[in-house]
């Protein structure tokens, strides 16, 4: 029974140079044998049953001197066996090859009339001295994820600090660089409070952030003149020959006024507008001073009622004020006593 202590079979390195030595080195015929001595090798597979039976059995012990014998006695059994998928010498007739050797490790399930069936447990390779087990799909895939978290964490662990927080700049990942600071300054920042609470800001720093706000405002109102005055030079070659803020007086000294149109009136044209509004105040006043004559009024064919009421005949009309004068004539006048 393995021991718990013991690392993973895919995480160890097994080496036996002696062993290699006192075999002739590593080839197509002594490949096995030498996996058969690393902890990779199972005790109770089909490999182990044939080696111990050819030890005791002279009539086997051919099966164990070549590698096509051992293998071929191995596929006519059923179980767990060790085979060699890839010869890089090609069964001893490459003299130059790249040396490494592929053992998968297998069930092998007999089935009557049909191949048997071959179950891949795991792969090893042997690389010169070297024995290395194949990790598995999964263990690979565990270990990236493993790998790609841990790294995570880390980076988060050290982004986590970076952040400082200043209330002259806010949260910056970087330390504002150090700028020269006076002896008093200096003698100030190295007071301890006894409260232990912090100790603020220098004036130094306070004085550089006032500055360069002032510049900023500074450089802005610059900017914003600038601007103003290019618009202001458009403008006028624009508009150059008109001045729409003008409003011409008229009128006479004391009841000066603004004329409402742009054109401004010449002196015939007043003269003429004063002649013509004069002839319409004479006409208006004419024709409001003399009542237009009634026509006479018709009776012919009328009823008497209405006949009666007519009086025979047309009277002038009485214009309107002159009824009232005659009654206060009359009120004013005064008797003499007899």
């Amino acid at each position: 029974m393995a021991n718990l202590e013991d690392p993973p079979l895919d995480e160890i390195q097994w080496r036996s140079p002696p062993l290699a030595q006192q075999m002739g080195g590593i080839q197509t015929n002594t490949v096995l044998p030498y996996f058969s001595e690393s902890p990779f090798f199972d005790k109770t597979s089909n490999n182990a049953i044939v080696t111990s039976q050819a030890m005791y059995n002279p009539a086997m012990f051919h099966l164990i001197q070549t590698r096509d014998a051992f293998e071929g006695r191995l596929k006519s059994m059923a179980g767990l066996e060790f085979m060699v998928t890839h010869d890089p010498s090609n069964n001893g007739t490459k003299l130059e090859n790249s040396g490494m050797w592929v053992i998968r490790k297998q069930s092998r399930r007999k089935v009557q009339g049909r191949e048997d069936e071959i179950t891949a447990l795991s792969s090893f390779f042997v690389i010169g001295e070297n024995v290395y087990m194949a990790p598995t799909v999964g263990n690979i895939l565990g270990s990236r994820m493993l790998s790609t978290v841990t790294s995570l964490t880390k980076f988060l662990s050290t982004a986590s600090a970076l952040p400082i927080f200043t209330p002259s700049l806010g949260h910056t990942y970087f330390a504002p660089i150090p700028k020269a600071v006076s002896a008093s300054t200096s003698a100030q920042a190295t007071q301890t409070s006894k409260e232990n609470s912090p100790m603020p800001e220098t004036q130094a720093s306070m004085k550089s952030d006032r500055a360069s706000l002032v510049d900023m405002r500074r450089s802005i109102t610059d900017l914003r003149g600038m601007g103003l005055l290019a618009e202001s030079f458009n403008l006028a070659t624009k508009y150059h020959g008109e001045y729409m803020d003008e409003n011409p007086l008229i009128g006479e000294p004391g009841s000066f006024i603004l004329q409402k149109s742009r054109e401004v009136p010449t002196q015939s044209q007043s003269q003429s507008q004063v002649l013509s509004q004069s002839t319409n105040n004479s006409d208006i006043a004419t024709k409001t001073s003399v009542p237009p004559i009634p026509a006479p009024l018709k009776t012919e064919g009328l009823p008497p009622e209405v006949r009666k009421g007519v009086k025979g005949g047309e009277k002038t009309p009485i214009t309107p004020g002159t009824r009232d004068k005659k009654k206060k004539k009359s009120k004013n006048v005064t008797t003499t006593p007899k």
